[in-house]
């Protein structure tokens, strides 16, 4: 198989989408929602890059790298956002966002 060189990073993308998704589902529960918008908003844009990726490796993208970069960024971004907040479901996936970026910026 072609990507089984890209193991590590597909782990990473896998987690990193899932833990997304369960910050973003999370915030939608906090009180304070309007506190949440900006973790909501990149935790969905960080998912579905993550997602995509992880996608686009497995069929072999000839985009490998370009579509890398643009994960590592958002996956810091989300990362950063998600520092912010004491919750430990925002803090999960701050580690995912940041240990994903890590395997993006390998590919890239």
């Amino acid at each position: 198989m072609a990507h089984e060189q890209y193991q590590a990073a597909l782990k990473a993308l896998h987690e990193c989408m899932e833990a997304c998704n369960h910050c973003y589902d999370a915030c939608l529960q906090e009180d304070d929602i309007n506190m949440m918008s900006e973790c909501i908003r990149l935790d969905r844009e960080c998912a579905d890059i993550c997602a995509y990726l992880e996608q686009a490796l497995t069929r072999g993208t000839p985009f490998v790298s370009e579509l890398a970069q643009v994960c590592a960024t958002i996956c810091e971004r989300c990362g950063e956002e998600c520092k912010k907040h004491n919750h430990q479901h925002c803090q999960d996936c701050a580690d995912a966002c940041f240990k994903c970026a890590e395997e993006c910026k390998k590919l890239a």
